[in-house]
């Protein structure tokens, strides 16, 4: 529930949360528990466990239930089940006038409404960098998209020229570069040789999260910023991974995918 960038959940008694209203909303709908249930995406037991909880903590039944009849059984909500229903949708509607209201004051404050922005957004890319465009090159059909992080390091981005019109992209834009860490590749030593991957960011082990197949390593950089890369649990040992140990992220322009508001 919310705007955009404020968001709030809202709850009664610490525990009757949205999925409790859903279920007495469908209840009341369709005076069955089971058609209720599957309404409000519940399963059966789920539905009687939250409805049982409910009711054996107040003072006034909250659901009649009816056996048989000309008209079938069924289950309606009591006079107390109402009126709680009603204080929920009451409060409700003030909640998203508070957060509409908290919405326009970050209007107000720019610096603050874009960090929460940038924060905002929800991707299973593990690398996120905010960032500002530093250099855009277009061609007949990709564009180079040049990111100058807060940090000091550079990002360089490959994409379609229709990507980068799409996206509006020009010099001094705010962007982020988004990065999965399988696409990162680890190098403790060059040996003397130049890679042909236009990012390679320089720092040193500070994490590694060991699995049964592969590890995560974070390599923190120079700026402060830290990038993951995932890396078989064969590939720490030939390298001889370690906490404190320098080494540096390589990646491909073509790996980094970059978001901006249009």
């Amino acid at each position: 529930m919310g705007g955009e960038l404020i968001s709030a959940e809202l709850r009664l008694a610490g525990r009757l949360d949205a999925r409790f209203f859903a279920l007495l909303e469908a209840l009341s709908a369709t005076g069955s528990i089971n058609k209720a249930a599957r309404t409000a995406g519940l399963s059966y037991r789920g539905a009687w466990l939250l409805l049982e909880s409910a009711c054996n903590l107040a003072n006034e039944p909250l659901l009649e239930t009816s056996v048989g009849g000309s008209g079938g059984g069924g289950t309606r909500l009591t006079p107390a089940a109402r009126g709680l229903l009603d204080a929920w949708r009451a409060l409700q509607d003030e909640q998203r006038r508070f957060l509409r209201a908290q919405e326009a004051r970050l209007a107000q404050l720019p610096a603050l409404a874009g960090l929460l922005r940038r924060m905002s957004m929800k991707t299973t890319a593990r690398n996120q960098f905010a960032g500002t465009v530093k250099a855009v090159e277009t061609g007949p059909v990709s564009t180079t998209v040049t990111l100058a992080l807060k940090s000091g390091e550079e990002i360089t981005a490959t994409m379609t020229a229709a990507a980068a019109t799409r996206l509006k992209l020009k010099k001094g834009k705010e962007a982020i570069a988004l990065i999965k860490a399988s696409a990162v590749v680890l190098v403790s030593d060059f040996a003397g040789w130049q890679l042909s991957a236009r990012n390679q960011l320089a720092g040193t082990v500070s994490r590694i999260e060991r699995g049964a197949v592969s590890s995560l390593v974070v390599l923190t950089l120079p700026g402060g910023s830290a990038i993951s890369a995932t890396v078989t649990n064969e590939g720490v040992e030939a390298l001889d991974l370690k906490v404190g140990a320098p080494a540096t992220a390589v990646f491909k322009a073509y790996s980094v995918m970059v978001a901006a508001q249009p």
